[in-house]
């Protein structure tokens, strides 16, 4: 924990403190305080809770800036990052607190093009990203769901359905111009978005017209 490394991005030559893997540092403590809880190991139990309340709260802290209204990808950064749109989904800021919601807000600012969503904007060893990442329009769209703004995420998801192929398969990423499929083919987490999407929106009362949607039914 608050140790700099590569992220989850992998990023080869430019190492900081991401967020994204201090909220996992975060995650292990937490979730390991209620298996302990669970097993009835009391003392450990109080020791992963009260550090993982010390994680939290440095977290939410070094990785918000006030300025920009928005977590950043590495603490007391200044670049958006799509990873931290899982923050909610993986318990460590409610989907209506107003910090999370301006962190959407931001993103679908900086790293949304069109319909598609950018891991980041910035420069990396290979140059500016060209194409947007399939599973992080998902997660932007999850984010919208969270944060109340269900029919546009419904709008974004039938549109990513859109551009799968004959098959329903999608690829690890998509030309934001032309819609078209690049990267990896087909992409496991990408058709995990598909699923994952359409369990959240039926729990919101929202069908999508798709018979891909029926997978949401075999996931449960």
């Amino acid at each position: 924990f608050n140790q700099p490394d590569a992220g989850i991005w992998e990023f080869r030559s430019d190492e900081g403190v991401h967020t994204f893997s201090q909220i996992f540092c975060w995650g292990a403590a937490d979730q390991g305080a209620k298996v302990a809880a669970h097993l009835g190991h009391v003392d450990l139990a109080s020791r992963w809770t009260k550090k993982a309340a010390e994680m939290k709260e440095i977290i939410l802290r070094e990785a918000w800036n006030e300025e920009l209204g928005m977590f950043t990808q590495r603490f007391n950064g200044d670049s958006a990052d799509a990873s931290n749109l899982l923050m909610h989904e993986l318990g460590i800021i409610d989907g209506k607190d107003p910090r999370y919601v301006s962190t959407i807000k931001k993103y679908g600012e900086l790293l949304r093009k069109g319909d598609y969503v950018y891991r980041y904007v910035i420069e990396d060893d290979f140059g500016l990203p060209k194409t947007s990442f399939t599973i992080c329009t998902f997660w932007y769209i999850s984010a919208l769901i969270a944060s109340g703004e269900k029919e546009e995420a419904k709008r974004l998801y039938e549109n990513l359905l859109s551009k799968s192929n004959h098959l329903g398969l999608l690829s690890e990423d998509i030309d934001a111009e032309t819609g078209e499929l690049w990267g990896n083919f087909p992409q496991t987490y990408s058709l995990v978005g598909i699923i994952t999407i359409a369990k959240q929106l039926a729990e919101c009362g929202l069908d999508v017209d798709s018979p891909v949607c029926h997978l949401s039914q075999i996931y449960d």
